[in-house]
């Protein structure tokens, strides 16, 4: 960890938000990250103390940079390099809450189109009626 700054795809992928930098290079690109209030570039110098707005599959993060590393390392160092705030934190539990109380309809769909061998079934059930049966 040093003082300068760091790119800021480069400090996404190392604090580990990312799994690869073209992935925070991607995100990044979409309008999905905000520094210090204003959209940012991936090659944006990020320093100590300044402070970011992550949009990962529609949860909101806010965090302060702590430290800068230009090298992704264990999860422990990596969660060294920022800190999340206190709101964030509530606004994410609150989220969940909301999730749990009222899920998406379009989750509880279990499968797609019925298949081959299910649309047989249904054709045979029709097929042999108790009505035709004597």
């Amino acid at each position: 960890m040093s003082g300068t700054g760091v790119r800021l795809d480069k400090w996404l992928w190392a604090a580990r938000f990312f799994k690869t930098r073209s992935l925070a290079a991607e995100e990044i690109g979409k309008h999905r990250v905000d520094v210090n209030g204003q959209p940012a570039k991936a090659s944006r110098e990020l320093k100590i103390g300044d402070e970011l707005v992550l949009r990962q599959g529609g949860v909101s993060r806010t965090v302060l940079v702590r430290g800068v590393s230009q090298m992704r390392g264990p999860a422990p160092q990596a969660q060294a390099l920022y800190e999340e705030t206190a709101a964030s934190i509530a606004l994410r539990a609150a989220q969940a809450a909301q999730r749990r109380i009222a899920p998406d309809p379009a989750l509880s769909i279990d499968q797609g189109r019925p298949t081959k061998r299910d649309r047989r079934q249904l054709a045979d059930w029709d097929r042999w009626s108790a009505s035709l049966d004597k």
